[in-house]
């Protein structure tokens, strides 16, 4: 009786944990394909973060503004003046970004795009040719004559991690056919792009 009862209770162990592999597996493919994007150059991995760190940074950042603008120009200022590097092969969270001073595009952009989101800021990632950068809609009159990418009929500005001490509204240095996907990378969605246009 007792071998029976053992026998069951193992069959019940190996269930359960035949069970919790192929959910555990099910959940690390749902991450990466959250975190994936299909691209004309291949595959881009987002490694954006909502960790507790990034977001107390970001808050540290702008407490004293009182404007969306001048928010994102902090978070900008911060993100431009890590210094730029291409040592690494592989993409960094931007914890680590933080912690090790230096980054490529991939690094500082995503650490620039977790920080927006912290605060609430609309942002999305823009993909050209071995580049990329950050864009945002805002509403100032400081920005009126600053020209910016006109998407499906919404004005957003560039924000280069790249260039250090640049401002919001950097110009855009590529064609826009150039311009292979916009993406919101948190919900890891190609934003469908009807019209673009670069202008006032």
């Amino acid at each position: 009786m007792k071998s029976e009862q053992l026998k069951n209770v193992a069959s019940l162990v190996i269930a359960i944990a035949l069970v919790s592999f192929v959910y555990g597996t099910y959940k690390a493919i749902q991450i990466v394909n959250q975190r994936q994007m299909g691209t004309s150059e291949g595959i881009y991995t987002s490694y954006t973060s909502t960790s507790k760190e990034i977001q107390a940074k970001a808050y540290a950042l702008t407490q004293a503004c009182k404007t969306r603008l001048c928010k994102v120009q902090r978070l900008l200022d911060f993100a431009s003046n890590i210094p730029y590097t291409t040592e690494t092969f592989q993409q960094k969270s931007p914890q680590k970004t933080i912690q090790d001073n230096f980054g490529d595009c991939d690094d500082k952009s995503n650490l620039l795009i977790s920080m927006l989101h912290a605060l609430g800021i609309e942002a999305y990632f823009v993909l050209v040719p071995h580049h990329i950068f950050v864009i945002v809609p805002l509403e100032d009159k400081h920005l009126a004559n600053t020209k910016g990418l006109w998407i499906n009929g919404k004005k957003y500005f560039i924000l280069e991690s790249t260039a250090k001490d640049s401002s919001v509204g950097f110009p855009l240095h590529y064609k826009l056919d150039e311009i292979d996907v916009i993406i919101e990378p948190f919900s890891n969605e190609k934003v469908e792009i009807k019209t673009l246009e670069y202008r006032v």
